[in-house]
């Protein structure tokens, strides 16, 4: 039983942690496709709006989270009545909250990554005929492939200690929402310091790899 009440909230983590990335990966890689180098009104305040979660206090994105997908939200409505359940208080709740965090540190590293990719190499390939999708896929991903798996990563490990936006927006269920970090938080409250130990331990150690992983790249480019 012990063993079991251990490895449950690693892995609801891992679980949680790999769909989240996944999505923030995906959204982050189009998001800084469609933004790379366009100048229009209003760009400035929506890379902006992009990057807040980066800096809102975990609680605030739980808020707006709730006020989103809330039950008397549209959304949350819509999918209550689509599957017959909230979205608050699930495992997709846990996955909304993880992805939220982590897309803008993946958006800011696949943006620095895309800019830093010589732009004569970008116009030669224009000039040869190739529309800007072709350009971006063909001569831009490529170049820049090293700070997408940096970035990719980064998201994997910010997404690994998110802990307020999901107690807020998702809770604390066991086997379905409770991770690592809300865990450590109720095993500290409930004094019970050895399993917060071992699941700091193991938190510090997934974290440690990935940016280990991180600097590796770094390193080679």
């Amino acid at each position: 039983m012990a063993a079991e009440a251990f490895w449950t909230p690693i892995f609801v983590s891992v679980r949680v942690v790999l769909v989240a990335g996944a999505l923030a990966f995906v959204a982050a890689l189009v998001a800084a496709a469609l933004l790379k180098k366009r100048r229009f009104p209003g760009k400035l305040a929506l890379e902006t709006a992009l990057m807040l979660p980066l800096v809102l206090p975990p609680t605030v994105i739980g808020f707006l989270l709730l006020v989103l997908f809330g039950r008397r939200s549209f959304i949350g409505a819509w999918f209550e009545s689509l599957f017959g359940q909230p979205i608050v208080f699930t495992y997709l709740a846990a996955v909304i909250a993880a992805a939220v965090v982590a897309f803008p540190l993946i958006y800011q590293t696949f943006v620095n990554g895309f800019e830093a990719v010589d732009s004569d190499l970008e116009e030669a390939a224009r000039q040869m005929g190739a529309s800007e999708w072709q350009v971006f896929w063909n001569v831009t991903f490529p170049l820049s492939s090293k700070t997408v798996v940096s970035g990719g990563m980064l998201g994997l490990a910010r997404a690994l200690g998110e802990f307020g936006a999901t107690m807020m927006f998702a809770g604390s269920i066991e086997g379905v929402t409770r991770t690592i970090p809300t865990s450590i938080y109720i095993a500290t409250e409930s004094g019970n310091m050895v399993f917060a130990f071992y699941w700091v331990a193991s938190i510090i150690v997934f974290a440690f790899c990935l940016l280990a992983a991180v600097q590796r790249l770094k390193a080679k480019s």
